[in-house]
């Protein structure tokens, strides 16, 4: 499906693989709204591409619908859709303290899977109800692209509930292909490995270099922007559909 012209909705966007996917989307002629829990970051994203900034938690659907209305209302009917927005709590099972993690897990499930699931739910809506895009000779209507981990596959201590989370992302893939299939929509999960992000940011250098000793080529942190090229070439190539693609330079993440 062609990028430019079309409606692209981001979420997560105010900094990270968001902001990245938004730039390179823009630069395709997109027409960008770009979301994100905080008002200053979606604002500034916005300013940054030339599109609308809105305010959203992933994890709270009024919010989500109101924002989707908005898209709609302002930009039409929303063609590309790409989920970033998420956290990256870490807790274990059975914490020296003695505590339960239990409500932590959940709300890393509440914005990570079920936002996620929220916006996919909201996007294939609009996608639905609109016409196929014109010109498109597949009758397509609309591409959404969903953020896992590789955390998804070889999670570490202290990730249960990351790890979870992110394996629904993954697992979600492909009957939601499927089941969207029929309106033209298709659907994919990108599992990113370690990138350079404001959740990568606050390691500390001595964990940062020993988890870089498990990538093996190119050894070092991804780009965002590798992160927003993958989007690209997903958008654009239709037989791409109903899978996860792990972007991690062959890195299988140490048990710690």
């Amino acid at each position: 499906m062609r990028i430019e012209g079309m409606t692209a909705v981001v979420t997560g966007a105010g900094s990270g693989l968001g902001l990245a996917t938004a730039k390179r989307l823009a630069a395709q002629g997109a027409k960008l709204a770009v979301l994100d829990l905080s008002p200053q970051a979606a604002e500034a994203a916005a300013r940054e591409v030339g599109g609308l900034g809105l305010a959203a938690d992933v994890s709270d659907v009024t919010a989500l619908e109101a924002a989707f209305a908005r898209i709609e209302d302002r930009l039409g009917p929303p063609r590309i859709v790409v989920s970033c927005a998420g956290i990256g709590t870490a807790a274990r099972i059975l914490p020296r303290d003695g505590s339960l993690t239990v409500d932590s897990f959940a709300r890393t499930l509440q914005v990570n899977l079920t936002g996620t699931y929220a916006v996919m739910n909201l996007a294939a809506r609009a996608m639905a109800a609109a016409d196929p895009v014109e010109g498109d000779e597949d009758g397509a209507r609309g591409v959404i692209v969903n953020t896992a981990s590789v955390a998804f596959e070889d999670g570490q201590i202290g990730q249960a509930a990351y790890a979870a989370s992110k394996g629904g992302v993954a697992s979600m893939t492909l009957p939601a292909a499927r089941e969207l299939a029929r309106f033209g929509i298709r659907v994919m999960a990108i599992a990113p490995g370690l990138f350079e992000t404001a959740m990568s940011a606050g390691l500390p250098e001595d964990i940062r270099a020993e988890i870089l000793k498990s990538v093996p080529y190119p050894s070092r942190m991804g780009q965002p922007d590798e992160y927003a090229r993958l989007v690209q070439a997903i958008v654009e190539n239709p037989m791409l559909n109903g899978t996860v693609i792990r972007l991690d330079a062959a890195t299988r993440m140490p048990i710690k």
